[in-house]
C-alpha cells in the first residue's frame, strides 16, 4: 500500500508574511488546519484572531469550508507535485460578536437637529 502523500501549505496574512510550511495529510479538514493557524500566529501583529471562526481560508479564489478536506480543497491546475500551496488568511470577527459590539457604541449616540429661519 503506498504511503500517503503530505501536503505542504503555507498561509499569507494581511500584511504579506507567511505563517509556516506546514505537512498535512489529505485527510485533515479545514477546521483543523484553522486551529494550527491561530495557535501559530505571531502575537506581535496589530490583528490576532480569538479563534478558528474568525479566519477565513482562501485557495484559488475560493473561501474554504470547514467540513472539506485539505485533500479535497486542492486546485489540480497550475501546482507542482510536492510543491509548497500558498493560501491567504484572512481575520474576520464573526458576525454576532461585530453586531453586538456596534450596538454598545451606537447607545450613547442622539441626534440633534436645529434650524433657523431667516
Amino acid at each position: 500500500m503506498p504511503e500517503e502523500e503530505l501536503v505542504e501549505l503555507k498561509f499569507r496574512i494581511y500584511d504579506g508574511s507567511d505563517i509556516g510550511p506546514f505537512r498535512y495529510s489529505p485527510a485533515s479538514t479545514v477546521a483543523m488546519v484553522k486551529e494550527r493557524i491561530v495557535s501559530e500566529w505571531p502575537k506581535d501583529k496589530k490583528i490576532i484572531p480569538k479563534g478558528a471562526n474568525d479566519i477565513k481560508l482562501i485557495n484559488a479564489g475560493k473561501v474554504l469550508e470547514n467540513n472539506k478536506t485539505v485533500g479535497q480543497c486542492r486546485v489540480p491546475f497550475g501546482e507542482l507535485p510536492r510543491g509548497v500551496i500558498t493560501m491567504h488568511a484572512v481575520v474576520q470577527p464573526s458576525l454576532a460578536k461585530a453586531k453586538t459590539e456596534k450596538k454598545v457604541d451606537d447607545v450613547p449616540r442622539k441626534s440633534f437637529c436645529s434650524c433657523s429661519i431667516l
